[in-house]
């Protein structure tokens, strides 16, 4: 592994807080002739949308890979209509090479509870038009919200058709929780791949970049972003399967950390993200503050977690090991030990204050957003994974504790993470399945990535779990939640072939919860 100086994020933050507002800037490096190719080849996306704005991003690719540019300087417009003739605000952004040329510009003063159109211009170059918008405003209560949540999209395991469906279904917003990219190499072994690529094992700041590109060439995958706004998390494939906080794998903790850095800028670079996420510091010690949250009225607060950055090492797990892996509690004290975090002591004390804030202010819904399986799994052989938060069942028992002492009016959790369809009732005491329900659980399964297990052993599982009320691992796809203020209904959406760049899609399944009543009900 080459290790990379570690990366001055201060400076960083510095450039990234300096060109996300700017609105006129000197026309320095500004292309006045033809450009011989088109800059805005990874498409454009809009991400963490307030009541009068939201954050635009696109990212400028060189001419041939690899050539050198200096900063760029970027236009960008938002209309109220798509041929732009009504044009509310428009300015320009400077594409810096210490961020990959990427561009997040930070809008605010639009309209509450509204769509938008956008563009970025770069000399004769114009972009894709991008679709976004606006929330309602704090304290209103709009009637309704579609909301799709998806996570995994393994390159090689399928083709992207679910973001195709996913635009066809129209949502207000997409929440993205985790594994964006995967870090590995094709295998060797190509049989019942979609596709392959030729990238190396990413562990340097090119190597994401370059990973990224790849993904993002995907025209499915830029229809979906440029359809509407995303909350974007991550997981541990962005970085490195299974890592804890500064736990990697392997003898060299340096050379972790300098793959963490180059990693968790490559995220930044790549993401609709405000610059107030790269914080402060250095990338390498503090990373990037990814636990916010997102209002829509009154009628749902969403709380997006980072489940990554900031957790103690899985229980018992063995420092080379590839994986974290699964123990058997009797086998692994550590596993129960009462200071053992799964978010960190000060995002626990964030949720809990937001889980509060959301009972004083009555929101109709409170989302936590996160990147995993929440519900208790226990599996008959005895055996507990610990990478999920099974792994962490003193803090998870802390969280629940945390909702049923604020009980907010609904709390609905979402997850990824398995590549396997999950739906919940969540019991207030994860040791009795039997205990009430307090919360409702949606887990989705991937884009693509696939499953790894089998549907017998899944139905195992689900018998031996009297509160899992569906448990699949066949299908590949995406969630979609219609949020009103009465019910919440989430239709499960799956592909007929993820390995067909035009597959069909069906629903799978459909579940309610009632306001005031909570546990999924199964409409289908």
């Amino acid at each position: 592994m080459r290790i990379q100086p570690a990366v001055d994020r201060r400076n960083i933050l510095r450039l990234a807080t300096s060109v996300a507002g700017m609105s006129a800037l000197p026309r320095w490096a500004w292309a006045g002739s033809t450009l011989r190719h088109n800059p805005f080849g990874l498409g454009v996306a809009s991400g963490d949308p307030t009541s009068d704005g939201m954050v635009l991003w696109t990212r400028l690719l060189p001419a041939e890979p690899g050539a050198a540019a200096g900063p760029l300087t970027v236009r960008w417009e938002v209309a109220d209509d798509e041929r732009f003739l009504r044009i509310v605000q428009r300015g320009t952004a400077t594409a810096l090479p210490e961020l990959a040329h990427s561009v997040h510009v930070e809008l605010a003063g639009l309209a509450p509870d509204r769509w938008y159109h956008y563009r970025f211009l770069h000399g004769d170059a114009v972009s894709p038009t991008g679709r976004t918008r606006t929330a309602p405003a704090a304290g209103q209560m709009p009637g309704r919200l579609r909301l799709a949540f998806a996570s995994c999209q393994n390159w090689e395991h399928g083709h992207y058709a679910a973001w195709h469906h996913l635009v066809q279904d129209a949502p207000d917003l997409v929440l993205f929780l985790g594994d964006y990219i995967y870090e590995y190499t094709s295998p060797a072994d190509t049989s019942g791949l979609a596709r392959v690529q030729t990238l190396r094992h990413a562990t340097t700041l090119a190597d994401f970049r370059d990973r990224y590109a790849l993904y993002k060439s995907d025209p499915q995958l830029q229809a979906a972003h440029a359809a509407c706004p995303w909350g974007v998390v991550w997981d541990d494939h962005e970085v490195q399967n299974d890592y804890a906080g500064a736990n990697g794998r392997g003898d060299d903790p340096a050379a972790f950390l300098a793959l963490r850095s180059a990693a968790w800028q490559a995220f930044y670079e790549h993401m609709p993200l405000r610059a107030a996420s790269l914080g402060a510091g250095h990338l390498g010690t503090q990373g990037l503050a990814l636990h916010r949250r997102l209002a829509w009225g009154q009628l749902a607060h969403i709380h997006l977690l980072d489940m990554r950055q900031h957790r103690d090492v899985q229980a018992c797990r063995r420092p080379a090991a590839r994986s974290a892996g699964a123990v058997r509690p009797e086998d692994c004290t550590t596993l129960a030990a009462p200071s053992r975090s799964l978010l960190g002591t000060a995002q626990e004390r964030w949720l809990d204050a937001g889980l509060a804030q959301d009972a004083r202010q009555q929101a109709r819904w409170s989302v936590l957003a996160q990147t995993t399986l929440f519900s208790p799994r226990a599996y008959p052989s005895g055996l507990r994974a610990t990478d999920t938060w099974d792994g962490y069942p003193a803090a998870r028992q802390r969280l629940l504790q945390s909702i049923a002492g604020h009980a907010p009016r609904n709390t609905v959790v979402l997850g990824g993470d398995i590549h396997q369809n999950y739906v919940c009732r969540v019991p207030a005491d994860a040791e009795r399945p039997d205990a009430p329900t307090l919360a409702s659980e949606f887990c989705g399964t991937s884009i693509s990535s696939r499953s790894g297990t089998t549907q017998d052993k899944v139905d195992a599982v689900a018998r031996h779990n009297p509160h899992v009320l569906l448990a699949r691992c066949e299908e590949r796809g995406y969630g979609l939640a219609d949020i009103t203020p009465a019910r919440w209904t989430t239709t499960l959406r799956a592909l007929d072939d993820p390995l067909r760049a035009d597959s069909g899609a069906r629903t799978l399944a459909r579940f309610v919860v009632e306001d005031g009543r909570p546990g999924p009900v199964p409409l289908m």
